[in-house]
């Protein structure tokens, strides 16, 4: 029986910060799907409905989506194809495969006919083969009847402390959608107000509890009426490391050093500490050359959480690795939470 007239899908949904996002503007997500186990574990265990399933999304047959489409009243699909064939920093191979899920995910869009769809991915996308992959998008998902915007945007101007450029392509039916629907933030946050009530780490011990009240606005936010601390470890760094992350001011990069500390093999010339007063560079899948503004390491993946707006309630399972490339992978949640309201406008 059909009940919730704001039901979505959310394809290749990763650790689920996507779904996250509209769930907090009103949305129900009855069907995710994603091939990463350790993703769909940590979805399924911050999600009260467990409705994630883990398979390769080629098995979603149209049978299949038939009965969904029967079950539910699905009013919206929603998902970020995997993105590394289209990212600036990757190959930028137009035939990666990886490049071409998104044919998936217009069948699956043809076959549910809901009122809306949402692709998030790097802006990289817009221009790789020239923009061919943007104009087939385009082209594909307005010949199933949709009027398809886009826009790439900063999670920054929406209440996210970091800056992270994602394209958003967001077809409407019978609606009436606008990018200035998505309502910006009158101040950005700093990770310093974004993560200095965490506690100090030393070496690679693991902090559970907080040792302090929060200090901002955005910090208890994320706290909630939690008490536990999830996933805040530190890295075990070799003296030498510590030594010249310790010469990189607040906000600096190792090329601020002498020639002869930044061209040594071992060290990254993308070495560079987080600025305390602007908001974070984009979160990648381990910020391995990124480090926090004050102390001598890389931020924890509760840190990296923070920036990627995760509440702390909100815990990743896996190795560690394995939970540094789930934040890194997300769509920050109060990200997508503008575009959700943004949405529910125009229904």
């Amino acid at each position: 029986m059909k009940e919730n007239k704001k039901e979505i899908v959310d394809l290749f949904c990763g650790c689920g910060g996507l779904s996250r996002g509209f769930e907090m503007a009103g949305f129900k997500v009855v069907a995710a799907i994603d091939m990463w186990s350790d993703a769909i574990a940590t979805y399924n265990h911050n999600s009260s409905s467990h409705q994630a399933i883990c398979e390769d999304i080629h098995r979603w047959t149209n049978d299949y989506l038939s009965g969904l489409k029967e079950k539910h009243h699905i009013v919206g699909v929603v998902g970020g194809p995997p993105c590394q064939g289209y990212s600036t920093v990757g190959t930028r191979d137009v035939n990666d495969p990886r490049n071409h899920l998104y044919l998936e995910y217009c069948r699956i869009v043809e076959q549910l006919d809901p009122d809306f769809f949402v692709i998030e991915n790097v802006k990289g996308l817009t221009t790789l083969g020239k923009g061919a992959f943007k104009e087939d998008i385009l082209r594909r998902f307005s010949a199933l009847g949709y009027d398809v915007k886009y826009q790439i945007l900063n999670a920054a101007d929406y209440g996210v402390p970091q800056n992270r450029y994602r394209v958003f392509f967001i077809g409407t039916k019978n609606r009436r959608f606008s990018f200035e629907d998505v309502e910006k933030v009158q101040h950005t946050i700093s990770a310093k107000d974004a993560i200095s009530d965490l506690p100090e780490l030393v070496s690679d011990e693991q902090v559970e509890h907080y040792d302090r009240p929060p200090e901002t606005a955005y910090e208890s936010m994320m706290r909630g009426k939690g008490t536990h601390l999830f996933n805040h470890a530190g890295t075990r760094h070799s003296e030498q490391t510590r030594r010249i992350i310790n010469m990189i001011g607040d906000g600096g990069k190792i090329r601020d050093l002498p020639a002869s500390y930044w061209q040594v093999r071992k060290y990254n010339k993308a070495f560079e500490r987080m600025a305390s007063d602007r908001p974070s560079n984009t979160v990648d899948t381990g910020h391995r050359n990124y480090f926090h503004y004050e102390q001598n390491r890389i931020p924890s993946v509760r840190e990296n959480a923070r920036l990627q707006s995760f509440p702390d309630s909100f815990e990743f399972l896996g190795s560690k690795t394995s939970q540094y490339k789930q934040v890194g992978n997300a769509v920050p949640p109060l990200l997508a939470y503008a575009v959700a309201k943004g949405i529910m406008k125009s229904l």
